[in-house]
This record gives structure tokens, C-alpha cells and sequence, in this order.
């Protein structure tokens, strides 16, 4: 079943160049495929489809996003994801090379950033960065350091990998994300994050139109985040498809501004196959 939000049609009429793929909430939740994510990307590879996989979970980077889709039957060369591990280890070597910087996250993160030759630290007085990420090992003392550095010093710049309040778990859980670290240092220390590198920031939409060498016109945004996935195609004017198996309900796109809702809005992730089936039978 499909729902129509603003669209001359309930599902797109054609197949896009590219699609990128949202990966909590929307291809997989916890260790399971979520219903027809298999069968649609599979099918969109064997048309040629370019098949690209975001996310602004920090906690994992690539190459184990990559051992997590291969079990789970979608193998992807580690070039294929984007997650804020990769947007926010190439924003500190383009804007913060040669600085100290403290990272209150968890070890993809950290050995990212160490391996992009960069310095991390703890010691307020030279911390020039604070990085405040999803972070489960999150206490007093890496907030003490962090409110030194801003606060007492007046130097540091504070930064965030993603803005998302909670991330979904399966059975309808969810943990506390990087938002509430983000909210804890500025509640404290009275800095405003500057620069976001996850959804809906333009940096991650870029960085993955990049990778698939195609303009925003060819690409299709698939999440199941009003405010990070859809927010970041409406902002690039690129197409966007909401799917209701992860946070967003068919009660929060209405309630949405119309200049903010999806290009389509689908129950489950294979309804956006109807037109891979239409051209498979011969039908344009």
C-alpha cells in the first residue's frame, strides 16, 4: 500500500540512476532485513542501479557496515556507505589539520580519526575541537573535559557527528543518540554546536552524489526520518521516499509543512518497485 503526498502519482513513474538507502529504520532493524529490502535492492542492481547506503550511526564504520550486509545477503564494497564516521574524519582533515581534538564517541570513531593522522586529546587547555557523538560510554568526566575546553579556556569549537535525539533499537526501543550529548555540553558550557556532518546536513547528500558521479535529478533519497533524510533531499531539491517501518507515521508527514514532506511515502520498502515490475512486463 502506498500513500500519496503532494505527487501527480502515488510511486515514481520511472527508475533512478541512484538510489541511497537509509539503513536503520528503513533497510534493517537491530539483525533483520526489514520486509522487501532484499528483493528491491537485489532488483535495482540488476538493472544497473547505482545502490549507495547512509547513515548517521557513528557507532560502526564502513567496513563493518559492510560485514553486516553481507550476512544479512546485500554484499557492499565499503565505498558504497557513507556514514558520519567517513563525513565527519574527512571534515577535520579539510577544516581542523594539525589540531587537538577530543572525541566523546565510541572506537570506529576515535580510530578513524587517528588513522586520518589526526591528534586526539584530553587535556582541555589544548583541545581545539570537542566532537560529541553517539557515545554509550558517556560520563561526567568526558563532560568536565568538554566544559573546560569551552568553557573555562574559551577555544575549543564544538562539532557533532549527527543530530538525532534517539536511535531506534528493535521491540520499539530506542537509546539516547548524539543530540542528548550535544545538549548536556551546551546546557553547561553555553556553546552552540557550530556544524553537523550526518543527515540533514548537505556535506553527507554531496559526499554521496560524488561517489555515484550523478546529479541530484537522477537520485532517489529512501529514509524513514522526516527531519534528517527528508529534510536533506528536500533541501538538495532531490526525490524523496518515506517508508513507514521505522519513526515517521502517516499522522507526522501530514502534520508536516508541505514544503517539507516526501515525494512519495510507502509502507514497506519494495512498493518502490511497481515501476521495475511495469517495465518487466513492458508497460511504460
Amino acid at each position: 500500500m502506498t500513500v500519496q503526498v503532494d505527487a501527480p502519482e502515488a510511486l515514481p513513474s520511472r527508475i533512478y540512476g541512484g538510489y541511497l538507502f537509509d539503513l536503520d529504520g528503513t533497510i534493517y532493524l537491530g539483525d533483520e532485513l526489514l520486509p522487501g529490502a532484499h528483493r528491491l535492492v537485489t532488483r535495482l542492481r540488476e538493472l544497473g542501479c547505482e545502490t549507495l547506503f547512509l547513515s548517521n550511526n557513528p557507532t560502526r564504520d564502513p567496513q563493518m557496515y559492510a560485514d553486516k550486509l553481507a550476512r544479512l545477503g546485500l554484499p557492499t564494497p565499503t565505498s558504497h556507505i557513507v556514514n558520519t564516521v567517513v563525513t565527519m574524519t574527512a571534515w577535520l582533515q579539510k577544516e581542523a589539520l594539525g589540531a587537538a581534538v577530543f572525541v566523546i564517541g565510541e572506537e570506529p570513531l576515535k580510530r578513524a580519526v587517528r588513522n586520518a593522522g589526526l591528534r586526539l586529546s584530553e587535556r582541555p587547555e589544548e583541545i581545539d575541537i570537542v566532537v560529541a557523538s553517539y557515545d554509550r560510554t558517556f560520563d561526567y568526566r568526558k563532560l568536565q573535559i568538554a566544559f573546560d575546553a569551552l568553557w573555562q579556556h574559551r577555544r575549543a569549537r564544538l562539532v557533532t557527528t549527527n543530530p538525532d535525539a534517539y536511535c531506534p533499537m528493535p521491540g520499539g526501543r530506542g537509546e539516547p543518540d548524539a543530540a542528548a550529548v550535544v545538549a548536556a555540553i551546551e546546557a553547561s558550557t553555553g556553546v552552540m554546536c557550530e556544524v553537523n556532518l550526518g543527515k540533514p546536513s548537505p556535506i553527507m547528500l554531496q559526499t554521496s552524489l560524488d561517489i555515484m558521479g550523478l546529479p541530484p535529478s537522477e537520485c532517489l533519497m529512501v529514509g524513514d526520518r522526516l527531519y534528517t533524510d527528508i529534510a536533506m533531499a528536500v533541501d538538495a531539491g532531490v526525490d524523496s521516499a518515506l517508508v513507514l517501518t521505522g519513526e515517521s507515521t502517516e499522522a507526522s508527514v501530514a502534520a508536516a509543512p508541505r514544503e517539507r514532506r516526501p515525494t512519495f511515502v510507502v509502507q514497506r520498502i519494495d512498493d518502490l518497485l511497481a515501476p521495475v515490475v511495469a517495465r518487466r512486463s513492458g508497460r511504460t
